[in-house]
């Protein structure tokens, strides 16, 4: 099973190995990676709406370069992903009544 933790791990060392070095972009380079990604599969998503014949896996794939690359920002913020979804994810069942805590 992938964990946020192995995934940042492995991420990181791909991104400083193969691309550049994490600190080489910006937040806002990574902001705007990010936007072009989820536009990506919003493109994929309205077509599928309109009719238009797409692959779910194209869509997937897309949502997994998402994950990616909002980890790499994570990363690149000295944030640490997991544990900032396990919080969020629980303040939010607090806030909805729901007993469904990570």
């Amino acid at each position: 099973m992938l964990s946020l933790r192995r995934l940042s791990r492995a991420n990181r060392q791909r991104c400083e190995e193969k691309a550049s070095p994490l600190e080489e972009w910006t937040p806002t380079d990574w902001a705007a990676a990010l936007a072009g990604k989820t536009g990506d599969a919003c493109n994929l998503i309205v077509k599928m709406r309109k009719g238009d014949k797409v692959d779910p896996n194209d869509i997937g794939r897309e949502l997994a370069d998402l994950v990616i690359y909002v980890d790499l920002m994570a990363s690149r913020l000295g944030l640490d992903l997991e544990k900032a979804v396990v919080q969020k994810f629980n303040e939010t069942s607090a806030r909805q009544g729901s007993e469904v805590l990570l």
